[in-house]
């Protein structure tokens, strides 16, 4: 549930889906979302980088926002098949995700490495998702919220404010998998992360949105997003899916 000051966020995560023809699913989400609607939330699609360019196009005049998956840390260089976040920033993104547990797990990303990142999406002027989670392995041994504290403390760069920084909990073993942690569970994180970031930002830290994903679907998104301390949705599968993803937004309607 977000507090009042901070808006709450829907952001689609497509990962390594979608072809030119998922345009239409784009302009299907864009059609979908009411005027009332949009007054009360912000609503970011995070395509692959090929299609960036053509989904900025497709919402322009909305008050949707496109985003990249990652990024490199580096402005330029001799970086083959990497993009930076000023090459986002120049297609009209205006978020990149950050240190997502795929590629953490997948790319072997480190929690410094994650950090640079972030850096780097402040410099270009983007709002960094920085993601944070557990595995199974590490919520059994009752380490979750050791886990997680200590992502967000390594990641998270100094001077973080609201307007270049969003913080999203996935639980590892909850994304794709059908699973979600409580309610209770939730919350317990959600108030740890929210207490580091009083600590770290000063008053800026109330007002960082802290996104909860893993799982999110239209059936769960109200009791979920209706959650302390959980300021909207990071949205992996359910986002390919206009209706989907639009069911998951209405959870926020009046």
């Amino acid at each position: 549930m977000a507090s009042e000051g901070r808006r709450p966020l829907v952001a689609g995560n497509w990962k390594m889906n979608g072809l030119r023809s998922s345009i239409a699913t784009v302009e299907a989400i864009r059609d979908g979302l009411s005027p009332q609607l949009l007054a009360d939330i912000d609503v970011l699609i995070c395509p692959p980088a090929t299609l960036v360019s053509a989904c900025v196009e497709a919402v322009k005049g909305s008050p949707i926002a496109i985003g990249g998956q990652n990024l490199h840390a580096r402005p330029n260089g001799a970086f083959t098949g990497s993009i930076s976040a000023e090459m986002f920033a120049d297609l009209g993104a205006s978020y990149v995700i950050v240190g997502h547990s795929e590629r953490r797990a997948y790319h072997y990303e480190t929690d410094d490495g994650v950090h640079a990142k972030a850096l780097g999406a402040r410099r270009a002027g983007l709002r960094g998702i920085i993601c944070v989670g557990e595995t199974m392995e590490e919520r059994q041994q009752g380490r979750a919220l050791d886990i997680v504290r200590a992502q967000l403390a390594i990641g998270i760069p100094k001077g973080a404010t609201a307007e270049d920084t969003v913080i999203a909990y996935e639980p590892v073993w909850a994304i794709g998998s059908g699973r979600t942690p409580t309610p209770k569970e939730i919350a317990e994180v959600h108030a740890s992360l929210r207490e580091m970031l009083d600590k770290m930002a000063g008053t800026e830290g109330a007002k960082i949105r802290i996104l909860y994903g893993g799982s999110v679907k239209p059936g769960n998104a109200r009791e979920l997003m209706a959650v302390e301390n959980v300021d909207g949705a990071l949205v992996g599968g359910a986002s390919l899916v206009a209706e989907d993803f639009l069911g998951i937004c209405r959870a926020y309607a009046k």
